[in-house]
């Protein structure tokens, strides 16, 4: 990238919310750009929030859904353009056990959250490293470490 292009770091964190249906997971995934993509909930750290914490936090807020850290997952890296500037975003994706609340998505920021079978959102989700992050959750579970 050139420097006379305006860059900036962009930190944040999410995670994979699941829940047991039958003998399969299912995680939820949201929605945006008119319900057209689909992605893992995260985003930025607020104050003095570890990783840890803003996952937690923005799954509850985006999702409605609360759940405790089984482990962390990964982190992605990408770039993004906003108007002139661009964004080199690092997201730390945690794995979350659902223990409550219920799905309500966030509409001020969200178009849609749904639960899907670990198999199905693998297929769902638009985002190749977020995907990637799925096939981590999916191999934990294939090796019989998903409790």
């Amino acid at each position: 990238m050139s420097q006379s292009r305006k860059s900036r770091i962009a930190y944040s964190a999410g995670g994979v919310c699941y829940r047991w249906m039958d003998d399969v997971p299912e995680v939820v995934l949201i929605a945006t750009h008119n319900s057209t993509r689909w992605g893992l909930p995260k985003g930025h750290r607020e104050g003095r929030e570890t990783f840890a914490q803003a996952a937690r936090r923005e799954i509850n807020e985006e999702t409605g859904l609360r759940g405790e850290i089984v482990c962390s997952l990964s982190a992605i890296q990408y770039w993004f353009r906003v108007e002139s500037h661009f964004v080199h975003k690092w997201v730390e994706f945690f794995l979350f056990r659902c223990t409550g609340g219920c799905l309500k998505p966030q509409l001020s920021e969200i178009d849609d959250a749904q639960w899907f079978l670990l198999p199905d959102a693998l297929e769902q989700i638009s985002f190749p490293r977020e995907r990637s992050v799925l096939e981590v959750v999916n191999t934990i579970w294939r090796s019989n470490r998903l409790v």
